[in-house]
């Protein structure tokens, strides 16, 4: 129940490459548009997995019958360097709800941190469809404790899928090790890295994706 999109050869490999070249990221805009490219590359291939039944639709000429997904979607993000990958979700799963959870690295170091959680905004998950998406899945502790939070408020999904874009065996193991990924969830991740280095960031990667989507931050 993990998928790593890059293992086939796509479009995928261009946008991560802009992604991480050091040439094109001073150009914001087109970075938060690669990295909402992948999101919706990803939600076509979670489209997949969704449950569908046939429906009538009425043309001008006659009736067509065409299946169409029956799963109830709730997208979540984790803010603030979750919301392009987030709007790439919705472009496609445009009419599902939406939640929204901060989650920030809290401590003395960049290596000696815990993971804090301030703000959830979230309709009820209880037997639904449920999207988590964040780009860099680096130690895995932010992923595991905003899907901790999200059931604990909201209830339990039908299913699970955890999307990012980059990200390394530390944070795939920390995700296995604590989320459900043969029954309750899936992961789909584009690329994974080689490691983290020792303040907690994927190599090679791309940097600090949140500060390269909105400019630094204090």
């Amino acid at each position: 129940m993990i998928h790593i999109l890059d293992t086939n050869n796509s479009l995928v490999n261009s946008y991560l490459a802009q992604l991480r070249d050091t040439t094109v990221q001073g150009d914001m805009l087109r970075f938060r548009r690669n990295i909402e490219r992948i999101g919706e590359i990803l939600s076509y291939e979670i489209s997949k997995t969704l449950n569908y039944a046939p429906k009538a639709v009425t043309t001008p000429l006659g009736t067509a019958m065409v299946n169409l997904p029956t799963d109830n979607v709730v997208l979540a993000t984790i803010l603030r360097a979750g919301l392009p990958l987030h709007q790439g979700f919705l472009n496609y799963f445009d009419s599902a709800e939406n939640a929204f959870i901060s989650a920030y690295r809290k401590g003395l170091t960049e290596a000696d941190f815990t993971i804090a959680l301030e703000y959830v905004a979230s309709p009820s998950l209880e037997g639904k469809t449920l999207i988590i998406a964040d780009p860099m899945l680096a130690t895995g502790a932010s992923m595991v404790a905003v899907y901790k939070e999200l059931i604990a408020r909201c209830g339990k999904p039908a299913h699970t899928h955890i999307a990012s874009v980059i990200g390394c065996p530390e944070g795939v193991k920390m995700v296995e090790q604590n989320i459900d990924l043969e029954n309750d969830a899936t992961l789909w991740i584009a690329t994974v890295d080689e490691y983290l280095n020792e303040n907690k960031y994927i190599v090679p990667g791309l940097g600090d994706a949140g500060d390269l989507c909105f400019g630094p931050k204090l």
